[in-house]
């Protein structure tokens, strides 16, 4: 079992940036792909990026295509999440989760272990 731990939200400018991170607990991390997913208030959780357990692949929704890069560092258990350019409706609940596929999945349900969630606020 795995159990994420997210970090480094806060709050920041339009056009700033943040860098997330997501401390994974268990000894099988680098067996799982990550993913990190977003959630404004009234809105559902969205995907906004992943990464398989290699690293070698990853998959971004278009709205953050070009501005975040996620990352993962297996020997720190650790999966990242830059931001740039942030925009004011990149505000939400960002969590970070884990799952047993060997692709970068964008589909909620392929995750199995989730984060508590991290709050980043992108001011106008």
């Amino acid at each position: 079992q795995v159990q994420p731990v997210e970090s480094g939200g806060g709050l920041v400018q339009a056009g700033g940036s943040l860098r997330l991170s997501c401390a994974v607990s268990g000894r099988t991390f680098n067996s799982y792909g990550m993913g990190w997913f977003r959630q404004a208030p009234g809105k559902e959780r969205e995907f906004v990026a992943a990464i398989t357990w290699t690293g070698g692949s990853t998959n971004y929704a278009d709205s953050v295509k070009g501005r975040f890069t996620i990352s993962r560092d297996n020997a720190k258990n650790t999966v990242y999440l830059q931001m740039n350019s942030l925009k004011p409706e990149d505000t939400a609940v960002y969590y970070c989760a884990a799952a047993k596929k060997y692709i970068p999945t964008m589909k909620l349900a392929d995750y199995d272990y989730w984060g508590q969630g991290t709050q980043v606020t992108v001011s106008s």
